[in-house]
């Protein structure tokens, strides 16, 4: 089979397609035949060596997708050859295909094309855990989201919408600002022509904002704390935009504000309960039609390096999947 190699950390382009061997299934797990990849930003980290965690060379990288069960290994229940399932693992799906544990995957809606479902596990998975578990979101709070037409993004725009709130979407074209407009958002910010904190303040009638959605960073954190409400909560979801912010705290004191990280990977691994409860609640709006992932672009897995572009230049309004 064909595998896209990381054989030495470096940048994207360095990676190497390769004929591999198929793998076969152990105890507990399945191969699935992926019909989807997703690209993810982490999967940029990991490649370069920037992540937290380094897997051994060499690796196939890739971390979520969409398949066809193609074996079962012994001891799996519940599944069967043809079942078609999503799956999360730590490396390994940039692939025609990977065994998996079956513990890490979840059959999802006939009616949801692989290529949507290739995407929905990380980005709806975050960001469904951030406004519900972390954030407590409810309905007729405000929801401000930075970088609203990525992948995790535009998919709390519309999650915002789904639970109840008043969403402001925050990009830094009207482009994406139009596709965060179409999957929901009541109000839009261009902050790259408009000032952050003045004009949250505005559409918020100077009350704030209750929640921002914050997976980019930088300079764009403090112009949007500034502009958070009395009890707010701002969630950490990572730093696109390059730099780690750092924020004077008499801000938090003053507001009675709140900066809450969200790790989605280290809870779901936690709490498999709760975070099948959640695809399933995910599922069940995709079903509803609150939520429609949008695929910015799928690319063949010798097309690697124009779906990393997308990401790394900060380019792809929705999400980004390799099909192998």
């Amino acid at each position: 089979m064909k595998a896209l190699q990381c054989t030495a950390f470096g940048p994207e382009d360095t990676l190497v397609l390769n004929e591999i061997e198929d793998p076969k299934p152990g105890k507990g797990q399945v191969v699935i035949d992926v019909k989807a990849a997703g690209v993810n930003f982490p999967d940029l980290l990991v490649v370069r060596g920037d992540y937290q965690m380094k897997p051994p060379l060499p690796f196939v990288p890739g971390t979520e997708g969409a398949g066809l069960i193609a074996e079962i290994g012994e001891g799996v229940n519940g599944f069967a050859v043809g079942d078609r399932v999503l799956f999360n693992t730590m490396t390994g799906a940039f692939a025609q295909k990977l065994a998996v544990p079956a513990m890490s995957i979840m059959k999802f809606p006939d009616t949801m094309p692989f290529e949507q479902a290739a995407g929905l596990t990380i980005v709806y998975g975050t960001s469904y855990f951030a406004l519900k578990q972390r954030a407590q979101l409810q309905a007729g709070e405000t929801l401000a989201v930075l970088g609203a037409a990525g992948g995790v993004g535009l998919a709390t725009v519309e999650l915002g919408k789904a639970m109840g709130a008043k969403v402001i979407a925050c990009a830094s074209t009207d482009e994406k600002l139009a596709v965060a407009k179409d999957h929901g958002a009541d109000e839009t910010i261009n902050y790259s022509s408009e000032d952050l904190k003045t004009r949250l303040k505005e559409i918020t009638n100077g009350k704030g904002v209750d929640i921002i959605y914050d997976p980019v960073g930088d300079k764009y954190t403090e112009s949007a704390f500034r502009a958070i409400g009395a009890g707010g909560r701002h969630l950490v979801i990572g730093f696109a935009a390059g730099d780690i912010p750092k924020l004077p705290l008499n801000l938090a004191l003053l507001k009675n504000a709140s900066v809450v990280g969200v790790f989605w990977g280290a809870w779901a691994m936690a709490n498999p309960p709760a975070h099948a409860q959640n695809m399933n609640e995910l599922f069940d709006f995709f079903k509803e039609s609150k939520i429609n992932p949008h695929v910015a672009g799928a690319y063949s897995l010798d097309k690697f390096t124009q779906a990393f572009a997308e990401l790394s230049g900060r380019k792809a309004i929705g999400k980004v999947v390799l099909t192998p």
